[in-house]
């Protein structure tokens, strides 16, 4: 009998479909808490097809710390299921044990102290060894980037992407799609693409003006491997202008338009592809709908909402796969694709420890070239952390609550937002911060500090939009990061509730009055969509409380009471 840990078995035509997930090895060395960069890279090599899966890497070309979310909601038919679970029931789900590699990897559970055991996590040169020692055993494998990569840091920022291009390069992709990419403008990404060495694909990339597919950005390209004929098919972030600005890009358009990805499935199979793969950064839960919506896709490469998941999901006849973000994590996806038709699976995620993966000394030669004109500002001590700083969750992290203290303290509001977006990594207690550290939770193009007036009606609307965007039944309309974080006010929020009703009970922390809707408040924020925002830059804004506080403690953050999770 067929494990939960042999992933599946499925009938597919005449033949049994059988993947497997690497996780079962890796969790019996994690259980052992003993790990060589030997065990972390065994695969036994399957089929005649070799995927290899990067995603929302965000600029981070060192190794860092990341912790996973400690809350992660999913709702409607997605409540409940993966990637909606984390901690001890993540760990359970996947026989993880407490305290080892995986558990660190995975969870967030006592995350300081594993850190401390466990060491820094990606680093692009620790990346190129697994990618170097994947192409060793399979030569033609493919290496598929599925965005958020030219956007995160101080050098990135300040480059333009050029550092991550100049990385990335070297690494020898065979395609990607993007998000935060775009977010450059659109002159400087279409500057990038005209010279990628690579295929830029995007079949939801469209020309804003006469509604066509952008000639830049192809909706697919061939690849002959394995004697077979593999089509990979790009999906860019779909809510481009409403989660980021559109100012920005105006000349194109997005969208999920499965219509049309089912015209290019349908196009493909026509052409003789054998196996369809879509590069994709729709966020985990609208792949879900999509392979639910759209035939013939046989392999989703997820990206977007930073999931990291040791085994496949299977929705219908299409396996998704999601690959963590900051450079954490590699996917190795092999295939088995004969008589014109995918018959097998076989998949590890492969978690990248720094201090066990040794680096390739060619990129980290050019990494060091990129990062040497900035040096001395990167490595600037700006202060000390008691408290362990990390990002994401559904509703707060303590980067983002230290974030909004400083925008309250430096700019003199009562109530401050700060966006709720997923990437930026961890510091540990006892930890320096750097000027390097603020940037990599800041670093953006339109990171100008606000200052505005609004009424309580208002921020009570700009809660409910948000919320809708995370918390709408239908994935298709999910489209923001999380909650927008807020300082110097609480509210109740029940995720269950229809747009308009989910928030209630807004209070004013500094004095516990109740939120007047008819009242003005003073709000600070920063990385508005509006065009021509003013203010200081976020980074700026965070260093200077930063040294006026010296040594950072963040409290406890219970302002947000959540029902219906």
């Amino acid at each position: 009998m067929i494990s939960r840990r042999d992933f599946l078995q499925v009938s597919m035509a005449a033949s049994a479909l059988v993947g497997a997930s690497g996780f079962g090895n890796w969790g019996r060395l994690a259980a052992q808490q003993s790990l060589t960069q030997d065990q972390l890279l065994e695969f036994d090599t399957f089929g005649n097809i070799s995927i290899i899966h990067v995603t929302d890497i965000h600029a981070q070309l060192k190794p860092i710390y990341f912790r996973e979310p400690s809350i992660n909601l999913g709702v409607g038919a997605n409540k409940g299921q993966v990637p909606h679970i984390t901690g001890a029931d993540f760990r359970k789900a996947y026989g993880i044990a407490d305290g080892s590699p995986s558990a660190y990897a995975l969870t967030y559970d006592d995350f300081s102290s594993l850190a401390k055991g466990y060491g820094r996590v990606g680093g692009l040169d620790r990346m190129s060894t697994v990618i170097n020692a994947i192409r060793a055993d399979r030569p033609d494998a493919l290496l598929l980037d599925g965005g958020d990569t030219w956007h995160g840091s101080m050098t990135c920022h300040k480059t333009e992407g050029q550092d991550m291009v100049n990385v990335m390069n070297a690494l020898k992709p065979d395609a990607m799609t993007f998000h935060w990419e775009f977010t450059l403008g659109s002159d400087r990404v279409n500057e990038i693409v005209q010279d990628l060495p690579f295929a830029a694909l995007g079949q939801n990339i469209f020309d804003s003006e006469w509604d066509e597919p952008a000639e830049l950005f192809k909706p697919y390209k061939f690849f002959e491997r394995g004697g077979s004929k593999v089509a990979v098919i790009g999906q860019a972030f779909p809510y481009m202008p409403i989660a980021n600005p559109g100012w920005m890009f105006p000349e194109y358009s997005f969208g999920i338009r499965d219509e049309h990805m089912q015209e290019m499935v349908d196009e493909v199979r026509a052409a003789g592809a054998d196996v369809v793969v879509c590069l994709s950064h729709n966020g985990f839960d609208v792949d879900k709908k999509m392979a639910s919506v759209v035939t013939g896709i046989d392999v989703i490469l997820s990206g977007h909402t930073h999931d990291a998941l040791p085994e496949p999901v299977l929705v219908g006849k299409t396996h998704i796969i999601a690959s963590g973000s900051n450079g954490k994590f590699v996917s190795r996806i092999d295939l088995d694709v004969r008589d014109g038709q995918m018959m097998g699976l076989k998949h590890k995620l492969i978690p990248i420890f720094s201090d066990v993966i040794a680096p390739d000394p060619v990129v980290s030669k050019l990494i060091d070239e990129q990062r040497a004109p900035f040096k001395a500002e990167l490595e600037e001590v700006v202060g000390q952390t008691d408290s362990l700083l990390y990002r994401r969750g559904n509703f707060n992290g303590t980067w983002d609550d230290l974030i909004c203290d400083a925008l309250m303290s430096e700019r003199e509001a009562d109530i401050a937002m700060s966006p709720g977006v997923r990437w930026g990594p961890s510091l540990v207690p006892g930890d320096d911060i750097t000027r390097e550290d603020i940037w990599n939770v800041t670093s953006m193009s339109y990171g100008a500090a606000y200052r505005s007036e609004m009424t309580g009606e208002f921020i009570k609307v700009i809660l409910e939009d948000v919320a809708d965007n995370i918390f709408n039944p239908d994935p298709y309309y999910q489209q923001g990061g999380d909650m927008v974080r807020i300082g110097g006010m609480g509210y109740r929020i029940d995720i269950n509730k229809p747009q308009g009703e989910r928030i209630t009970e807004m209070t004013l922390l500094k004095n516990g009055e109740a939120i007047d809707p008819a009242k003005t408040y003073m709000v600070a924020g920063w990385a508005s969509v509006n065009e021509g925002t003013e203010g200081p830059q976020i980074w700026d804004v965070v260093e200077n409380h930063i040294k006026k506080m010296g040594t950072v403690t963040v409290n406890p953050n219970n302002s947000v009471k959540v029902v219906g999770a």
